[in-house]
């Protein structure tokens, strides 16, 4: 993202990530006849891209669908939604996919592929690389993304959960937190990180995304009730065609996706602009390939292994339990393709 943009962008978005943890937002929201969904999301550029080009192409409308959009600040909390009946279907990014592998959603598509979580430092305390975590007090998010990276930072350098003090926090506080240098490091992403580095010059990052690619691949999903796609197979079709559609469009354009997402958020449409260097986009029929050849189940099935040694799953069970891959393929898009 644009640097002189970026601080101003990701504390307003801050802001209102924490003003509105759990409820509607305002956002884009058909308010024609059609079936009611309510959709869950979250306010940055991966979390709300596809479900802006749906409402700004009017693929809701075309599907005879009606959403109810609500705005979340994680994954862990729209699947509280889901199990409480408040929503039908959300968003998760990578951390929180122990969720479904865990029985608690389906996962009926995959969005896109996350390179934004970081591990960082603040300059001068010594920290350089994972195995100087060791003894240090490190901010988290209990069950994100930054979670699952900090895991892996601490894993590959041979150190233990405990070898570090955990501070446990939301994500804006973890960025109050760092800049004020009430912790040593942090576990985050890309934006919110690039606050942090307006504010601390010298930030070190010490572990990322890629170090663990392509052993290790980490897909933001959309996923649904866990019981919701046997008993409405037919409305869960038409929810997984029009994601299809809108990933597609974003694959055909992506910097314009910027600027859709930035209108969706209702924020200035620079800034949004190079979020798509964080992620990596697949058209619907890669990801029909993919999930054919087994490919995307063994996405979920590698970092479930990442959450056994976590501790969040007992054991790493099978993708194919949770995700619908067979009904994503046959969902299609509006010219038939598969």
């Amino acid at each position: 993202m644009k640097r002189r943009t970026i601080g101003l962008w990701a504390a307003t978005a801050v802001l209102a990530l924490t003003a509105t943890a759990c409820g509607s937002d305002g956002a884009p929201s058909s308010s024609g006849k059609g079936t009611k969904v309510t959709f869950g999301y979250i306010a940055d550029y991966s979390g709300s891209a596809a479900l802006a080009v749906a409402a700004k192409q009017g693929l809701w409308e075309e599907a005879g669908l009606d959403p109810d959009l609500k705005v979340f600040t994680n994954g862990p909390l729209q699947v509280q939604a889901l199990g409480a009946g408040d929503l039908d279907f959300g968003y998760l990014g990578p951390g929180a996919l122990w969720l479904p592998a865990s029985g608690k959603a389906k996962i009926i598509a995959v969005n896109m592929l996350g390179q934004a979580d970081r591990v960082i430092a603040r300059p001068g305390t010594g920290i350089s690389k994972p195995a100087d975590l060791k003894g240090k007090k490190v901010a988290v998010a209990e069950g994100t993304s930054g979670d699952m990276i900090l895991n892996l930072a601490l894993d590959r350098a041979g150190l233990k959960p405990g070898d570090v003090t955990r501070v446990t926090m939301d994500p804006s506080t973890i960025v109050t937190a760092v800049s004020s240098g009430q912790v040593d490091a942090a576990a985050l992403w890309y934006p919110l990180i690039d606050t942090v580095r307006k504010r601390v010059p010298g930030l070190v990052e010490i572990s990322q995304t890629s170090d663990y690619y392509p052993k290790l691949t980490f897909p933001n999903v959309f996923v649904a009730r866990p019981d919701l796609p046997a008993e409405d197979p037919a409305l869960t079709k038409k929810v997984t065609s029009v994601l299809r559609q809108a990933d597609d469009w974003i694959a055909a354009h992506p910097q314009e996706s910027e600027k859709v997402a930035a209108d969706f958020l209702k924020l200035p449409q620079d800034q949004l602009a190079d979020s798509t260097k964080y992620v990596k986009i697949l058209s619907s029929r890669e990801l029909t390939d993919l999930t054919g050849d087994g490919t995307v189940n063994g996405w979920f099935d590698g970092l479930a292994g990442v959450f056994v040694k976590m501790g969040k799953l007992s054991s790493p069970g099978d993708a194919k339990n949770y995700y619908l891959g067979d009904q994503y393929k046959a969902a299609g898009t509006a010219d038939g393709r598969q």
